[in-house]
């Protein structure tokens, strides 16, 4: 994502990739800084996973509460799963987005098979902030919402997921922009590569290779009789 072949789409969507790139630098001076899990938090997350992985937790469920994160989460399982699913090892990522898959996913993740934990991505201000709007009648029953933000109403989301999936047998991590910004988006983008890359490592896998992938392409390009080069 921090090459040109990324830059690209990130910039016509209207990002200020200058901003996004100085975020993604500044990530790794302090990356670089020491490998201590004290003061290296991409090093600490990527211990997590592993150690969760050798516990049994197989899969890697990663919700975020903003709708705006449906991307970066769609781009972070193709890290993940390109990186790390080698040599019969490697996380399955997979994502949510709360509180829609609540819904849908919660009872599941709630008193399913015990082989996933959870990573929340949160974001501690939005760059707007919405509030619940006030009516003379409470109809339908949601009049103690009445004034409240919904940032505020997210972050007692979470917080109740969190616990409850923890009372259930689901560890979960939490990882926390300051704001929706290009500059802590490129701050995300470079901890999630660092990593995700370390996570590899310690599985005894090559994160910066994909053989698996050629496999499929092969089978599709002969069945779509594609000319040998």
């Amino acid at each position: 994502m921090l090459t040109s072949a990324g830059l690209l789409p990130i910039a016509i969507a209207g990002i200020d990739i200058r901003d996004f790139m100085d975020g993604a630098l500044m990530a790794e001076k302090e990356l670089t800084k020491s490998s201590d899990l004290s003061e290296n938090t991409a090093y600490l997350y990527a211990a997590y996973r592993h150690l969760f992985f050798q516990k049994g937790k197989t899969i890697e469920l990663m919700a975020a509460f903003h709708s705006s994160f449906e991307y970066v989460l769609e781009w972070w399982k193709q890290l993940a799963g390109e990186s790390e699913g080698k040599g019969g090892k490697g996380i399955f990522p997979s994502s949510a987005r709360y509180t829609t898959d609540l819904h849908s996913l919660g009872q599941l993740v709630q008193e399913g098979t015990r082989n996933l934990f959870e990573t929340f991505l949160l974001v501690e201000k939005s760059s707007k902030i919405v509030e619940i709007g006030r009516s003379n009648s409470d109809r339908d029953g949601l009049g103690y919402l009445e004034g409240k933000s919904l940032d505020f109403i997210n972050e007692k989301a979470y917080k109740g997921s969190a616990t409850a999936h923890l009372e259930g047998g689901v560890p979960n991590l939490a990882i926390t922009l300051k704001e929706r910004s290009a500059h802590n988006l490129g701050q995300l983008f470079y901890f999630f590569e660092r990593a995700v890359a370390m996570t590899g490592y310690l599985s005894g896998v090559n994160p910066f290779d994909q053989p698996g992938v050629e496999f499929y392409k092969r089978n599709m390009f002969r069945l779509l009789n594609k000319p040998s080069q």
